[in-house]
């Protein structure tokens, strides 16, 4: 039996800890809060799942206990938060514990991947590092309806091990080595989800949600390719699974923040409306900032930015994009000469 211990109860860390003990495993979640973790104890999460009854989990809020013999640490925090949250616990991994990363995001400034800052915060060797992604929304799987994910590693015995804990009736995981692709994938779907959620909601339909869609899976592969990624990850669970669930889904915190918007709201009102930061409002920066360093061509992530930080309209988005010169659709992506209609 595989022991898990997950860092966070909130709504992803709550329904992976259910997936996990529902695989078998023996699953402990820390966290702060005393009386939540209480109650996770008891079978609940009121807090994110009211009504819901949890499969037997240990909810703890002490470090060393939770993460005392475990095979896997699975951080379920943001991505701005995992790299103090990991330095916070690196004494208390155990030594042949693999470091999971559940979160979908860059950290602003430095560039990396989650797995990167947690490899870096915790001094794990590359192969001691994974990622979870994929269709995932938690709102879906808490209820346990069928899904598949998609378990980065370097070490494909160490993926396929994390999968064996996480594998269920209703979730099948799949193995990937392409930790770039499926990082990569992850943070920039939810920016494409965000332009999406606020097309819908001026009232826009499909053609344009598709169009979002499909060019934005463009930019992800174009970076992603950049930065070392496998082509194949951007068709498969991390890329345009999970970017059509992220952008069809209210269940989607990062759609969520783009409808309120679409709808005229601040920056600010839209966060609380969603009931909390979407990893799409930072990520957004971090991910303009490394196209820019590798002159890529990434322009729904730079209208998000140009909404989210800079103050311009939602409704401005879509004439800046329709706006751009002209362009080939495939790989060479090389622009119309001037003049051509």
């Amino acid at each position: 039996m595989a022991r898990l211990a997950i860092v966070g109860a909130g709504a992803w860390g709550t329904a992976f800890a259910q997936i996990c003990a529902d695989a078998g495993s023996s699953v402990t979640v820390l966290t702060r809060d005393s009386e939540l973790a209480q109650a996770i104890s008891s079978g609940s999460n009121p807090r994110n799942y009211p009504g819901v009854k949890l499969p037997p989990l240990k909810g703890c809020t002490d470090p060393a206990e939770a993460l005392a013999g475990a095979d896997f640490v699975a951080m379920a925090v943001g991505a701005q938060a995992a790299g103090q949250v990991a330095a916070r616990l690196v004494r208390h991994i155990p030594p042949d514990a693999v470091v999971a990363s559940l979160a979908k995001g860059i950290e602003v400034g430095s560039g990396r991947r989650v797995s990167e800052v947690l490899s870096d915060a915790a001094d794990l060797r590359p192969e001691r590092v994974a990622a979870v992604s994929g269709p995932n929304l938690a709102g879906e799987l808490i209820q346990r309806q069928p899904s598949a994910t998609v378990v980065a590693c370097r070490d494909e015995e160490v993926a396929r091990a994390l999968a064996a804990a996480m594998a269920t009736p209703y979730l099948r995981p799949y193995t990937n080595p392409d930790m770039v692709g499926v990082e990569i994938c992850g943070a920039m779907k939810n920016i494409i989800a965000l332009a999406v959620g606020a097309a819908q909601a001026m009232g826009l339909g499909l053609n344009t949600a598709a169009t979002f869609m499909t060019r934005g899976l463009a930019e992800m592969t174009r970076l992603g390719l950049a930065l070392g990624a496998d082509l194949e990850t951007f068709a498969g669970m991390a890329g345009v699974a999970d970017l059509a669930a992220t952008c069809l889904s209210p269940l989607s915190r990062n759609h969520r923040v783009g409808d309120q918007l679409g709808r005229g709201a601040s920056v600010a009102t839209a966060i609380a409306a969603a009931g909390g930061p979407a990893e799409a409002v930072q990520t957004c920066l971090a991910v303009q900032a490394l196209a820019r360093a590798n002159q890529i061509d990434v322009p729904i992530t730079d209208a998000a930015v140009a909404v989210l930080h800079h103050g311009v309209p939602a409704t401005e988005m879509g004439r800046q994009l329709l706006s751009r010169p002209f362009r080939s659709e495939g790989a060479r992506y090389e622009a119309w000469p001037v003049g051509s209609a």
